[in-house]
């Protein structure tokens, strides 16, 4: 309005100036200037009267306008105008079973949208990240391949994928729950399958979690062919079951660089290693006699055992970690021995790497029975030893196994409680807390930080129940089972329940007195573990790493596999005492 009244007050200015303009130039006769004076004035008078016109009907409109307004507001119904109104459905009452099971299902679909979106917005905080990470590969990868062709950066970026496409995986998942939830009311007919079209065909068959290709055609081994005569007597002592096992594995593979029989550690001064592995079957995977018992060494030497040469791996802190309480266990077996010596300044805090033509120059005699000391913290050529299936040549998938009667019973424990999908989890607890605040970075979580990255890997590898092992206290399981959590739902968690004879799931091992043996129930809940889906371990802890071996020998190793909390800080740590 404002404009239209300027527009018509400049119209009016240029014809009042045209208008003077045209009375200047008449000056020149009287009888014009009689007449342009009339003319003015009616001109004048005509257009002040056109004004007040349109400015009547202007301020009439606006009187007007607001009391229309007034009269519709209060004799229309303007809310049922803009309502959008949705059909009632038949037989759908306020309190009906029908409609209390859709607004179940709403709620349940609003959150799970929720939850997707905080996947969603994890998603671009991550690949803000990644390419941050590709941005600066690019600089680091190209001098260094450039130098030393090292492909490190393609191992980074192909990693960084992987994540980035579970991630997407576990959203299309997601959604098609949110999408059964929504339709699960409406399942009496014309509605389409979840299961036809779901997404595009390349996604068929992929999975985050899958297995490991252990490419065990590609495993650089040695024969282990070992002279009649010649015995190497294994002497292992630092720590529980676990670690003796690992060491005893390293004693395999001295015994084969030096062509030697090993024996197996008596159970008087080590542990009951017949009743958790089948020593035998050791011998049938490589076609030969190649390991030992204690006693069966024993009855060839016609129980006059002498070792000729006590060798130690480690000169500190202790020379081979033997005490004279070890030294005199062995005598009390029988065993004579000479000087217990190191063979070289080797220190068990910081061990050197060695190679096999170490060991060759320096453990090589001649002498029919040598003795070496513990063998754990040794570091021989690392990468062979642990390759899978290990460095010596045989036909089974691994040498150091638990044995059948445990297999079985751990098969028939999985099929009886958990089935083919779970994630198995090693909570380490009972003295690590001390043990892992020694260590840069401390490796000991609260229960809740602890909770959340278990349900993450839960959630990655879609498993619907989780299979524990821990020494934990009942308050921290307690406590951790409440927080284990995914879409809104308890994740259950299973541990071996206490013999009861309606149960038939351990029977083997009761029928063969083997129920109740420490060992034996610490290699069923190890061998649980290595048949899982996905396995959660605790960093530092040899338990978990004779999991690893086992899962990475037997072809069980998945890519989800990892340690609790892998890559993060405790989010509290205590003060030193």
């Amino acid at each position: 309005m404002m404009e239209r009244e300027s527009s018509d007050e400049e119209e009016d200015r240029e014809n009042l100036i045209s208008q003077n303009a045209r009375s200047n130039d008449g000056v020149k006769s009287p009888n014009h200037r009689h007449r342009s004076a009339f003319q003015i004035d009616d001109a004048l008078r005509s257009r002040f009267s056109g004004v007040t016109r349109r400015l009547n009907k202007r301020y009439l409109f606006a009187i007007f306008l607001p009391m229309v307004i007034l009269i519709l507001y209060f004799t229309t119904d303007l809310k049922g105008v803009f309502q959008m109104r949705v059909p009632l459905i038949k037989g759908i009452g306020g309190n009906s079973p029908l409609a209390n099971r859709m607004r179940e299902s709403e709620l349940r679909a609003l959150y799970l949208l929720r939850q997707q979106e905080l996947e969603l917005s994890k998603m671009w905080n991550y690949t803000t990240l990644v390419n941050k990470s590709n941005f600066s590969l690019v600089n680091s990868t190209n001098l260094a391949s450039s130098s030393s062709g090292d492909n490190d950066g393609v191992k980074f970026s192909s990693s960084t994928l992987e994540d980035l496409k579970s991630r997407v995986y576990s959203q299309i998942l997601l959604n098609r729950q949110i999408q059964g939830t929504l339709l699960s009311t409406h399942e009496s007919g014309g509605v389409p399958s979840l299961t036809e079209n779901f997404t595009d065909s390349s996604f068929s068959g992929w999975s985050r979690c899958r297995k490991v290709d252990q490419r065990f055609s590609e495993r650089r081994t040695i024969e282990w062919n070992p002279k009649s005569n010649k015995y190497l007597f294994a002497i292992c002592v630092s720590g529980q079951m676990s670690n003796h096992l690992i060491c005893l594995e390293k004693h395999m593979f001295f015994a084969a660089l030096l062509n030697r029989i090993l024996v197996i550690p008596s159970s008087k001064v080590d542990y009951e290693f017949h009743r958790v592995l089948d020593i035998e079957r050791i011998n049938k995977c490589l076609g030969k006699k190649v390991v030992v018992t204690f006693e069966e060494f024993a009855e060839s030497k016609k129980n006059r055992i002498h070792i000729d040469k006590f060798m130690c791996y480690f000169s500190l802190p202790q020379p081979c970690f033997v005490d004279d309480e070890h030294v005199k266990k062995l005598k009390g077996l029988g065993v004579s021995l000479g000087k217990v010596e190191a063979v070289w300044k080797e220190d068990v805090k910081k061990p050197n790497h060695r190679k096999v033509e170490d060991v060759l120059a320096k453990f090589s005699s001649d002498n029919d029975v040598i003795a070496l000391g513990d063998l754990f913290f040794a570091d021989v050529e690392r990468e062979w030893v642990m390759q899978p299936g290990g460095p010596i040549a045989h036909k089974c998938k691994t040498l150091i196994e638990p044995s059948r009667l445990i297999l079985l019973t751990a098969q028939r424990f999985i099929q009886t409680f958990l089935g083919k999908d779970f994630v198995a989890l090693h909570f380490r607890r009972h003295g690590f807390l001390k043990f892992c605040n020694v260590k840069q970075p401390s490796c000991f979580y609260p229960v809740p930080q602890a909770a959340e990255c278990i349900s993450r890997v839960v959630g990655r590898a879609d498993t619907p129940v989780i299979y524990l092992s821990t020494d934990a206290a009942e308050s921290e399981t307690g406590l951790l089972q409440s927080l284990v959590v995914l879409n809104g739902k308890t994740v259950p968690l299973v541990r071996r329940p206490a013999r009861n004879s309606a149960e038939k799931w351990d029977a083997l091992l009761y029928r063969h007195g083997l129920e109740g043996d420490a060992q034996v129930e610490a290699m069923l809940d190890k061998t649980i573990c290595a048949l899982s889906s996905v396995f959660i371990g605790s960093s530092g802890s040899t338990f978990t790493e004779d999991i690893l071996r086992l899962r990475k020998d037997w072809g069980s190793a998945s890519q989800c596999d990892e340690y609790l909390c892998q890559g993060e800080l405790p989010n509290f740590i205590a003060e030193d005492e």
